[in-house]
């Protein structure tokens, strides 16, 4: 395998980075890029035990869940923690241990992203081969997105695991907890909702626990098929030309999927009320333009938990669009301190 200079206007200048570049930064060191990554996970793990005890400690039972505020608990009794009939919460503790699990946690990922910043290698690939990377090379790079794709899996499975062996999931149309034992395995079923074929908003139409649930069990076998596929094999050579082979380049690429990801689930809380109950999340929503479009509750007052999740998602999707703008064209090597593609931006050629 041949290739010629990355086009990443960041790894050419990396000494002159800023302090506020972040990662960028770490560009070519994978150990300490390691270390970045294992501390933010930790840091997102903390503020998901915090938050769950915070919100725990102001937590009203006597109160609608989507009138308080809350942001972790109503996922938390979508999953059947701690509720009974009609959603009413009977039971805080399973609230309490996961928040404490997760700070737990944190200590332990917190740990290891300070050991791997200051004290472990700068660069994995002199010391472990195997976690090492190139960022030009396409077989490295596709071994990685396949071990994504199988732990992608693993969390598809998790649910389908507390759906149907781990005290189920709540289903807003009994208004109680249960088991889902026959989850809908039938592909045309599965695949219409994708296809447009079965509901008025495409995949977020879905109005049962069954498909819902048959879906995670396609999705994960899916991911861990492409994953497994990922990793045994290199890229076709007609997809070399295809991408930027750079560390910005798949920065970019993983940004418009998360784009992508957060406009589906916008669209998803916004109108779904079985997946977000509206006992935990509140009326479905309606979306209204006006400068730009907001979703809101038919009750202008109201602030539910569905409303302020929608316009996170809807915003947080906007902005990682336009990262990913700026960084795939950062990637094909336009420079836009002079507003133009740069001289020597090369494009990799992978053979």
């Amino acid at each position: 395998m041949a290739t010629s200079i990355s086009p990443l206007s960041v790894e050419q200048d990396l000494a002159s980075s800023p302090w506020w570049a972040g990662n960028a930064r770490l560009t070519n060191l994978s150990g300490k890029l390691l270390g970045a990554h294992v501390a933010h996970a930790g840091l997102i793990v903390f503020w998901t035990g915090v938050m769950t005890l915070f919100e725990l400690a102001h937590f009203h039972p006597a109160e609608p869940m989507y009138q308080q505020g809350l942001i972790l608990l109503p996922h938390l009794a979508a999953l059947g923690w701690g509720v009974d009939a009609g959603g009413v919460v009977v039971d805080t503790y399973p609230y309490f241990v996961i928040g404490a699990l997760h700070l737990i946690s944190s200590a332990f990922l917190g740990f290891g992203g300070i050991f791997h910043s200051l004290q472990g290698p700068d660069k994995l690939e002199n010391r472990f081969p195997f976690f090492g990377y190139d960022w030009s090379d396409p077989d490295k790079m596709t071994t990685i997105i396949g071990i994504h794709l199988v732990l992608l899996a693993c969390g598809a499975f998790l649910l389908v695991a507390k759906a149907m062996y781990f005290g189920g999931l709540y289903d807003p149309n009994i208004e109680n907890v249960r088991v889902i034992a026959n989850p809908t395995l039938d592909p045309t079923t599965i695949f219409s909702y994708l296809f447009g074929t079965s509901s008025r908003f495409w995949i977020a139409g879905v109005d049962n626990l069954e498909d819902v649930v048959g879906g995670h069990i396609w999705v994960g076998g899916m991911l861990l098929a492409g994953g497994i596929f990922h990793i045994f094999t290199k890229p076709f050579s007609w997809t070399h030309p295809l991408f930027v082979w750079s560390g910005e380049g798949y920065l970019s690429y993983s940004l418009g999927a998360l784009a992508l990801m957060g406009f589906i689930a916008t669209l998803f809380v916004s109108v779904n009320t079985t997946v977000y109950p509206e006992v935990f999340y509140g009326p479905a929503l309606v979306i209204k333009q006006n400068i730009v479009p907001y979703f809101s509750c038919i009750d202008p007052d109201l602030v539910t938990s569905r409303t302020w999740l929608a316009n996170a998602h809807f915003w947080l999707a906007f902005f990682f669009l336009q990262g990913h703008i700026w960084h795939a064209l950062r990637a094909r090597g336009f420079d836009f301190r002079k507003g133009r593609v740069s001289q020597k931006a090369v494009i990799p050629e992978v053979q």
